[in-house]
């Protein structure tokens, strides 16, 4: 039985574990580094453990930081979240071998499915079908040059310990794979302290889908369907849904069963996911397994009528799969929409404080945050402020109520991708169900945001014109608008 949980994270995921742990009837423990002191995430925890100051690789990312807070706090388990040191083996070799409970798959099976070359070699020797890549062997320039043009361009060139979308790169021309080779070697030693690579052949209009599975610690493995993943910027989602439009029963169930098979080949415990491509012609190959719980992970828990993170800490605690998920079957649609601080044109991370935050609420609407207003949005962490997650019984209601959900959503003091999000609802491809992880490509370019509409600027004039009074003034005593500092912005 688990007393203590330390969760091992910031944010909103830090949130939503807590809020499952305390219903439990676990106390909880956050972490912070100093310059963190005041995040959000902490209000939801019973105790909390600084990890001292300097940047993330110093405090969330130093895993004897954390073993030691977990010891000053009396904490007997560990929740690693998503991100971090989530998929990290060492870190979990460590938790077990302070005599801490690691909510997480097994040490060996994180370290096996987190090398992508390991793991394609376990996938193809399982049976279960892996996207043409280029020979283990094949680690110089040279080697990684033949096998691109034995594959045939493009290709992508990714980072053997990789994820998230860091050191991949895309390659359409042979002159263009020595540059690639490099660009991606410096990311991937620098993200990951590996700067190994391989290649992979690379799908034209490709859907990314993937299985949520769990398995227990008597051997058992269950898949709990699938989530669509297609709708990326940069190699990274923004929008899920589940189910897949793309699929029909029987190819959910063959997908389904090669997941399964994926997980026993490393006797997986816990949650993780296992992610695949579809092909233009219904061919699945596997892509990764994500041996953590996903970002997404609460479309599933709102199709099924689950709690994932309850099941993550019963099994952690030696608990089995109950015998009633083998008759699970999804209910209605669910759509996630990720808002992120960001620039919604290129994509780049905006910073500022949350001068008002006011989430959506009704039915069917659901809103995994780990901010409120006064928040400081940095550039030291993911940019993400919090998820967006509606279901409805179809999916055209589930499309139409996050829109609502997305209008009615107030976010002042950060520019957001919610000029984003919306236009991907409102595409002709999204809402007919025929994307691909292009679908953000296709979209009409947008060289700004969306500019206010006139009322905004009236007000935003007569807001100006009645501070004038705090202004400094100028020659005659007039006021002098060059000396106001209420409105200056870094950055646009």
């Amino acid at each position: 039985m688990i007393r203590r949980l330390l969760i091992a994270n910031r944010g909103e995921i830090a949130v939503r574990v807590a809020r499952t742990a305390r219903e439990m009837g676990m106390e909880t423990v956050g972490v912070f580094s100093e310059a963190d002191a005041g995040s959000f995430h902490l209000r939801h925890m019973d105790r909390a453990a600084s990890l001292g100051e300097g940047p993330p690789g110093e405090t969330y990312l130093s895993a004897a930081g954390l073993i030691d807070a977990a010891k000053r706090t009396g904490a007997d388990a560990v929740h690693p979240g998503y991100g971090f040191l989530s998929e990290n083996a060492d870190f979990a070799r460590a938790v077990e071998a302070a005599g801490l409970v690691w909510v997480g798959p097994p040490p060996d099976a994180i370290a096996e499915m987190g090398d992508k070359l390991r793991a394609r070699a376990r996938m193809a020797s399982a049976g279960v079908p892996v996207v043409p890549g280029s020979e283990p062997a094949a680690e110089s320039d040279d080697a990684l040059h033949a096998e691109a043009l034995r594959l045939g361009l493009p290709v992508l060139v990714k980072a053997a310990a990789g994820g998230g979308g860091k050191g991949m790169v895309r390659v359409d021309a042979a002159e263009g794979l020595r540059p690639a080779f490099e660009e991606a070697r410096r990311v991937a030693a620098a993200a990951f302290g590996d700067p190994r690579l391989y290649l992979e052949k690379l799908f034209e209009r490709p859907r990314h889908i993937e299985f949520q599975i769990f398995g227990d610690a008597a051997g058992s493995v269950i898949q709990l369907f699938d989530r669509e993943c297609s709708v990326q910027r940069r190699h990274q989602k923004i929008v899920e849904e589940a189910p897949s439009p793309a699929l029909d029963a029987p190819l959910r169930s063959r997908m389904g069963d090669a997941s399964v098979e994926a997980a026993r080949a490393v006797r997986y415990v816990g949650a993780g996911t296992v992610e695949f491509l579809l092909d233009d012609r219904r061919n699945f190959y596997f892509l990764e397994m994500n041996t953590r719980l996903q970002v997404e992970h609460p479309i599933t828990e709102e199709t099924l009528g689950l709690d994932l993170v309850r099941a993550q800490l019963d099994i952690a605690a030696g608990g089995r799969i109950p015998d009633g998920w083998a008759r699970l079957a999804p209910r209605g649609h669910a759509i996630e929409a990720r808002l992120y601080a960001e620039d919604p044109v290129h994509f780049l991370p905006r910073s500022g404080e949350l001068l008002a935050y006011v989430e959506p609420a009704g039915p069917g609407i659901r809103v995994d945050s780990g901010v409120a207003r006064g928040s400081r949005i940095g550039v030291e962490y993911d940019p993400l402020i919090a998820k967006l997650v509606v279901s409805a019984p179809e999916r055209s209601a589930a499309i139409a109520r996050a829109r609502r959900a997305l209008d009615d959503w107030v976010v002042l003091g950060v520019e957001t991708n919610a000029p984003l999000l919306r236009a991907v609802l409102d595409s002709e491809a999204f809402q007919s169900g025929r994307y691909s992880t292009e679908l953000v490509a296709t979209l009409p370019p947008r060289e700004t945001a969306d500019p206010p509409d006139a009322a905004w600027i009236a007000a935003a004039m007569a807001l100006a014109a009645g501070s004038r009074g705090s202004e400094l003034r100028g020659p005659g005593g007039l006021p002098d608008p060059w000396s106001a500092v209420t409105g200056w912005r870094a950055g646009a």
